[in-house]
């Protein structure tokens, strides 16, 4: 084994912020609530929170992000994107934007195939999804060569962090479980498949969770090698504000047994499962806890995501559930005052599990959000990561 595979977590000795974020991982009563890291697209005030001069962020992208995320005192930090912010001007993306199959492309063409109704979806998931996806899973793994390969690349991010920050395990590597295929098919005739063709999807939803549950289990081994956080935040969008994109008694018959057998290896690891939130999944939570999830992050409050009832809900376990909780990035941030970004807060931190409970923002920390509410978010998150629940921001 390399020895700088060996130069992990473990050999790096945590500062209390990082201490704190994998005491709450872990389950433990802990004084302050730990704050997770913040990806604020928002550079002059990033340069300014970061310590930096203005400009020195387009200049040196990596230091300025890190720094900041060392200034706000960030406990915990899975998805490390310290350029993410070069890609949103002040005024948004911008029309030199690439147009993709759900950002507006004129025309979505696959292997050859033009994706232009539903059959066309099934036309290519049996002619090349399919076939490629045997073939992985018929192709012997190297289980230990794939988890040294994942305990290095997190391990070269804690080297950067060093012992102020925990990195946990996220993205490629990790995320592996049947995925909703909008992103390449369109959404249109995507769930027009779904609804005209349940065979051909669940059939998809089969292979993808026979290989994803054999490349979980070299990702469970990269746990125990690296001595990793057990933590993993499973991304993948599956409802809008309205509800979910398809029926969940739809995804009880077709999605959810494929799911359940893919994540298996780490449910069995003890890995905690956070599930990230983009829309109303209200319908979801039950039966994603039941899968084997035991967490939650994100929240879109105003979609119908019910926050106290979900932080009441236990896992498989009966323990409490990992809730990474942030003000909204969506309301609050940008059009709410200083004063109920601080309600917002306490609300948080009230009606939150007694243990387990991360705080932040929603989402990404858009341009053109109110400074002043970003600091006082900030603020917010220093009170209660040095005081706990004992007092109110205010």
């Amino acid at each position: 084994m390399p020895a700088s595979l060996t130069e992990t977590r473990s050999a790096i000795e945590l500062g209390p912020n990082a201490r704190l974020a994998a005491e709450t991982i872990e389950g433990r009563a802990t004084r302050g609530i730990p704050n997770t890291g913040l990806n604020l697209m928002h550079v002059p005030l990033l340069e300014e929170v970061a310590g930096h001069s203005p400009g020195s962020y387009r200049t040196d992208p990596e230091t300025v992000y890190l720094d900041f995320q060392r200034r706000i005192g960030a406990c915990k930090i899975d998805q490390f994107i310290p350029r993410n912010p070069l890609t949103m001007a002040e005024h948004g993306y911008g029309k030199a934007t690439a147009r993709t199959a759900t950002t507006g492309a004129e025309r979505i063409v696959l292997d050859g195939i033009a994706i232009d109704s539903p059959e066309a979806v099934a036309e290519h998931l049996e002619r090349f999804v399919f076939p490629k996806l045997e073939r992985q899973i018929a192709e012997p793994l190297d289980a230990e060569a794939l988890a040294a390969e994942l305990v290095e690349a997190e391990a070269a991010t804690q080297r950067i962090f060093g012992g102020a920050i925990l990195k946990a395990p996220y993205g490629k590597g990790y995320n592996n479980f049947p995925k909703l295929r909008y992103g390449a098919y369109g959404y249109v005739n995507y769930f027009m498949a779904f609804a005209l063709y349940p065979d051909v999807l669940e059939q998809d939803f089969a292979l993808q969770g026979e290989l994803a549950q054999k490349q979980n289990a070299a990702a469970v081994r990269a746990y125990e090698l690296g001595r990793l956080p057990r933590i993993l935040r499973l991304d993948h969008d599956m409802a809008s504000g309205q509800g979910t994109f398809v029926k969940a008694e739809q995804l009880d018959r077709m999605w959810f047994p494929h799911f359940a057998r893919a994540i298996k290896p780490y449910v069995d690891a003890d890995v905690r499962l956070l599930w990230h939130c983009d829309g109303n999944l209200m319908k979801m939570v039950p039966r994603l806890i039941e899968a084997g999830v035991s967490g939650f992050q994100g929240f879109q409050y105003e979609c119908g995501m019910d926050y106290e009832a979900i932080c009441h809900m236990t896992d498989r376990s009966g323990r409490s559930l990992l809730i990474q909780a942030g003000v909204s990035v969506t309301t609050t941030l940008p059009h709410g005052t200083t004063t109920d970004v601080r309600r917002q807060l306490e609300w948080l931190v009230q009606h939150g599990p007694r243990t387990g409970l991360f705080l932040g923002a929603s989402s990404s920390i858009t341009p053109g959000t109110n400074p002043d509410n970003v600091r006082t978010l900030l603020e917010g998150l220093r009170h209660y990561r040095e005081n706990g629940r004992g007092a109110t921001s205010r």
